[in-house]
């Protein structure tokens, strides 16, 4: 169908609250997307969106008009395959989890990651902490190396919605980022592309996620959710607190470490039950009942299957297996230094933001893309908020390479961290589901 209504009266249709319909999307996004619509049309209709919202239906079409803008992965051949996006936080390493217990547990996950920026990490920067690991595979190996070993992990093709690409950058510099709609339809256009056929979303709420409230956090999730049924994928959310860095480590390294500890049955409760969640939420979308999924989720971390996945996953895209064994040769800076707590009590407070923002002056994060990072920096947290501690007692430790952003991260991290007389009242790490 060849659209011919010109593109100001999209923008003053959508200015005056109007609805666009199917062929109205694709005519302006793909013309956007082929270079025939200029970018201060599409600038405006941004902002007319940010106003004046969109359905849940002009949602879902949007979506899908910008997954089908470019590749679209193909795994049909693949058995029970699944997904999993968060929204970002810090200390945030469940892919390194999930991925291979799903896989132990009969699934097919075949993925595409990005790379951390600003004060959030990236899978694929945590997972090159492994000398030789490749984020890059031919799609044909791609596919083998899934239906084999049950996992397969790669970075961003440069074709996957690249609408989604150039209306994001767009939106950086027009004040339309924080628009619901649109990071809906952005999330889930990748997901959509990338072929899975059931998607687990994990939805930070808190100081160090994108979404502030729990309110904020379900009405994404449930708009995720909704544009994934009417696409006809298999869609659940978890809503999750990110006041506080997940587990004790934010770095590439570091957060590697801790992940393998959880693998072998040995990380930190809040990482782990976190992992159970997400991967019984897998598992009963494809018809398992809760409490047996629940069972055989934990199993997987007890017996070694998850492990024995990982590392054959590393192995598979080039990676020293060898390292899974023995952590101690991952490259972990010597610098050491700590804030203490300033009085005796209980933590009742580590920001998460504050973390991720000091790992960045670290060296561990980039600004911009194509930075280069260090693997190797990062910060832990020796005590987690309800845990007592005495004056002077360290707290947060740095791990930093020749001094480098040592003072910017210690002034970040000390204003983030309070200590109180009274214990805090525990807070749930999952929030709320969506399904």
């Amino acid at each position: 169908m060849t659209l011919s209504l010109p593109i100001p009266d999209l923008i003053r249709k959508k200015r005056d609250g109007g609805e666009h319909s199917r062929a109205e999307l694709d005519h302006l996004i793909l013309g956007y997307t082929r270079g025939e619509v200029p970018d201060y049309q599409v600038a405006a209709w941004l902002m007319a969106v940010y106003l004046r919202g969109m359905t849940a239906q002009e949602t879902a079409d949007l979506t899908l008009v910008m997954a089908g803008s470019g590749e679209e992965m193909d795994l049909g051949d693949l058995p029970r395959t699944v997904d999993k996006h968060s929204t970002g936080g810090v200390g945030d390493k469940t892919s390194l989890i999930l991925a291979p217990m799903l896989a132990a547990l009969g699934l097919t996950v075949a993925k595409l990651s990005g790379r951390g920026l600003a004060h959030t990490g990236g899978t694929i920067d945590k997972l090159e902490s492994f000398p030789g690991w490749s984020p890059e595979l031919p799609e044909d190996h791609f596919i083998i190396q899934a239906r084999e070993v049950g996992l397969a992990l790669v970075g961003q093709s440069r074709d996957l919605a690249p609408a989604d690409g150039k209306l994001y950058a767009l939106r950086d510099v027009t004040a339309t980022v924080d628009c619901l709609p649109l990071i809906a339809s952005s999330i889930m256009s990748k997901k959509l592309a990338s072929g899975a056929h059931t998607v687990i979303l994990d939805v930070k709420v808190g100081a160090g996620a994108f979404m502030r409230t729990v309110e904020d956090g379900r009405a994404l999730a449930r708009a995720m959710v909704d544009i994934g049924t009417r696409a006809g994928r298999q869609v659940r959310a978890v809503l999750t607190d990110m006041d506080a860095p997940l587990g004790r480590m934010a770095g590439n390294s570091l957060e590697v470490l801790e992940a393998l500890d959880t693998l072998r049955g040995e990380g930190p409760e809040d990482l782990t039950e976190l992992c159970v969640a997400l991967a019984v939420e897998a598992l009963a979308a494809h018809g398992e009942e809760e409490a047996t999924a629940e069972t055989r989720a934990r199993t997987t971390l007890r017996d070694g299957s998850a492990l024995a996945k990982f590392r054959a996953f590393i192995a598979a895209q080039g990676g020293d297996a060898a390292m899974v064994d023995d952590p101690t040769r991952l490259d972990v800076t010597p610098g050491r230094a700590d804030v203490m707590a300033p009085s005796s009590g209980f933590v009742a407070g580590v920001d998460a933001l504050a973390v991720g923002r000091a790992v960045l002056a670290l060296g561990g994060g980039r600004e911009r893309k194509g930075e280069a990072i260090d693997h190797g920096v990062g910060v832990e947290l020796l005590k987690k908020p309800g845990e007592a501690v005495t004056a002077g007692e360290p707290v947060l430790r740095f791990y930093h390479r020749d001094g480098r952003g040592l003072e910017a991260a210690r002034a970040l991290l000390e204003a983030g961290l309070s200590v109180s007389d009274v214990a805090p009242a525990p807070q749930p790490l999952i929030l709320d589901r969506v399904n």
